[in-house]
């Protein structure tokens, strides 16, 4: 998503510094939209005063802002931080207050929308830090993301991201059992969607994923692995706050039979296979 959401920057005009783990990709956005690549990500922070970083999970975080070569090596104070990263709440404010003994601003800004949403600059931002701060980077954030909701203090952003996430999972086994059994009823699946987007049943999720359970295509927008972690981090928060997340909690098993299965890489919609693959039934549109 961090490609995208980089282009839309350069394209609004900003001039961009670049990095990636990937240095090629880096240097392939670099040339074709103007912007500047370097090899570490303090490089980047020295020629920056507002930096956005996407990365899979908090230990990239940490590394990539706190490192040797990180960020608050080479950030000046004054300098805003936003971590666009799905990471633990309670470990990003850590992060937070290791570069606010440097002078520097840190916001938490998860986003959701995945790679349609970052490739159009439609994200929704869920922001967590110094709301003075938030106004400030308002303006970098528009040319990626359509709406932006302030949440609250550091972590605020990542609370509300997580919640969403494990609303969302859990839609997404509702749906796969609910298809399953009614294709294996003897249902034509293409008829019981329609009957979904037409009933108190209606979902966005479901709109939107169902057309390629149908199809078959399981190429990654929000891979299963991913999307695996956040519920990780979920559950985590859960124990932190004393909230019991019993659905969420067999969630995560059902991803973790997904990942072992062979689907780690594929969207997350691709965990219906392992519910077919007990059942002995295939949900595929009849349509040709």
């Amino acid at each position: 998503m961090g490609y995208p959401m980089a282009r839309n920057l350069l394209r609004a005009g900003h001039e961009v510094a670049l990095w990636s783990n990937t240095l090629d990709k880096a240097r392939k956005l670099a040339a074709e939209e103007k912007g500047r690549a370097f090899d570490t990500p303090r490089q980047v922070a020295e020629n920056a005063d507002c930096i956005f970083l996407c990365l899979g999970d908090t230990a990239m975080a940490r590394q990539v802002i706190l490192g040797p070569d990180g960020i608050i090596e080479g950030a000046r104070p004054g300098t805003v931080v936003a971590d666009a990263s799905t990471i633990s709440p309670s470990e990003s404010r850590k992060i937070g207050q290791a570069l606010a003994a440097k002078g520097v601003d840190f916001l938490d800004v998860p986003c959701t929308g995945s790679t349609p949403g970052a490739t159009g600059g439609t994200l929704t931002f869920m922001i967590g830090g110094d709301q003075a701060v938030f106004e400030k980077t308002k303006p970098y954030l528009e040319p990626m993301g359509k709406r932006l909701y302030y949440c609250g203090g550091p972590g605020m952003g990542l609370q509300a991201k997580l919640s969403q996430n494990l609303i969302l999972c859990n839609l997404l086994m509702a749906f796969n059992e609910g298809m399953v059994l009614s294709t294996k009823g003897g249902i034509d699946p293409d008829l019981m969607l329609e009957i979904l987007d037409n009933s108190a049943a209606k979902s966005g999720l479901i709109s939107y994923k169902a057309p390629f359970v149908l199809a078959r295509d399981f190429t990654a927008n929000f891979s299963t692995k991913w999307m695996h972690k956040d519920i990780g981090l979920m559950l985590d928060s859960g124990q932190e706050l004393g909230v019991p997340l019993l659905l969420t909690s067999l969630t995560h098993q059902l991803f973790q039979t997904a990942i072992s299965a062979g689907h780690a890489n594929d969207d997350m919609c691709s965990t219906i296979n392992v519910l077919e693959e007990f059942s002995g039934t295939q949900v595929k549109s009849q349509k040709k």
